[in-house]
């Protein structure tokens, strides 16, 4: 029976093709919307973890600084100084790496050849709080720090674009208007979301930097890595403790700085990322109410073409249940085949889109079943309205209808 009546529905639907194709437009349009956002919005998710574990899992970043609150000020923004990463060094024994951080862009030269460069003031402990190895060369060394010797590391791309086919340890670059020495080459990183190269950087010692480069002694980021993730909670508390101590922060006054979990960073923009993604998912599906009232009004000038041929059912024994499953079996039919191409037109865009935004594709299969059971349900509840007229046509009057 129900094989049958798809047989029919099926023979109905190749009949008037291009008005079946118009009809669930709007379904494929609103499924292929909601596909292409979800994995999209699935894809961003993942970089964003692979961005926070490129960074350091274990990490803990302080910086100056206190939180703005409704109705009040900013705490003082003070930057730190070296002092303070010696403290927090010698006092605080959960910390397994800790590095200064200060940045700025210089113009970088070797030979020939010249690039706009990022360019870092730290330590040799960078290397272990943001999980950055060498792939050759070496970090500085305690003694260079102190000085302020002339020395750096460079970033893959500064090692490609600037010695191609050379190994640039031991040669000399200009940094500004600092002559360094390269002693070591970091692994490369690649991109972050939605551009800006990890790789295109000069790290130098500290002091060098700030004697030489910045002119300053101002520290505005210290990095700090714990032995373990579950290590991250206590280490951040000990710093707060210490930090607030160090920067004279009376009992119940706001501290003047953040302490950052880079856990709680990857949950704050995971769940940021899931809302919008749920938000633009949900206008998407608007598109399929579309959809759906176009399969009504389609379904309802089925029914009058249809009307005779509803009459000879009818009238030869057909029940109103049989007619009325055949018209939303048709409906189903017709939003499913819609749901199926709008799951296929989705994949196909956002594995398109993924590249050009820097995300990873990421085919979550739930969604597109969810998406093509959620097209079929609205066929079947906008197609209830036509079909139940249909079962209703009084055999008679269908059969006079010209």
């Amino acid at each position: 029976m129900i094989g049958n009546t798809m047989i029919m529905a099926l023979n109905e639907i190749r009949r008037n093709i291009l008005r079946s194709g118009l009809t669930v437009l709007g379904i494929i349009i609103g499924v292929a919307a909601v596909i292409i956002i979800v994995t999209l919005g699935s894809g961003t998710t993942a970089q964003v973890g692979s961005e926070i574990s490129k960074m350091g899992s274990n990490m803990l970043t302080l910086t100056p600084g206190g939180n703005r609150r409704m109705g009040g000020a900013a705490g003082s923004s003070q930057p730190f100084e070296i002092a303070d990463v010696e403290a927090l060094r010698r006092d605080v024994p959960g910390i397994a790496a800790i590095a200064p951080y200060a940045q700025r862009t210089a113009q970088v030269i070797a030979g020939n050849e010249n690039r706009q460069s990022n360019v870092v003031g730290t330590t040799g402990e960078f290397t272990v709080v943001r999980n950055w190895n060498l792939t050759s060369g070496r970090t500085f060394t305690l003694a260079e720090e102190q000085s302020g010797k002339a020395v750096c590391i460079v970033g893959s791309t500064i090692q490609t674009d600037m010695f191609p086919g050379q190994d640039p340890i031991g040669a000399s670059i200009r940094v500004g208007k600092i002559s360094c020495e390269v002693i070591g080459v970091l692994e490369s990183k690649g991109q972050v979301m939605f551009g800006g190269d990890q790789d295109l950087v000069v790290a130098m010692p500290i002091r060098t930097y700030q004697r030489r480069l910045a002119g300053s002694d101002r520290i505005p980021q210290i990095f700090i890595s714990a032995f373990t993730p579950e290590g991250l909670g206590p280490l951040k508390e000990e710093v707060t403790n210490i930090m607030r101590e160090r920067r004279r922060v009376a009992e119940g006054e706001e501290s003047n700085f953040n302490v950052l979990d880079m856990t709680e960073v990857s949950e704050v923009m995971e769940s940021t990322i899931g809302v919008m993604t749920t938000f633009l998912s949900a206008i998407a599906a608007v598109s399929l109410l579309v959809g759906g009232i176009g399969i009504m009004n389609i379904m309802l000038v089925s029914v009058t073409e249809r009307t005779r041929e509803i009459g000879i059912r009818l009238a030869i024994g057909a029940t109103e249940q049989e007619v009325m499953m055949q018209f939303l079996i048709e409906a189903a039919m017709l939003s499913a085949f819609g749901g199926f191409a709008g799951i296929v037109i989705g994949l196909i865009g956002a594995a398109a889109v993924a590249p050009a935004i820097n995300v990873p594709f990421v085919f979550e299969p739930v969604t597109a079943l969810l998406a093509f059971g959620f097209s079929a349900i609205v066929g079947v509840v906008f197609g209830f309205m036509p079909a139940r007229r249909a079962a209703r046509l009084n055999p008679i009057e269908a059969l006079r209808h010209e």
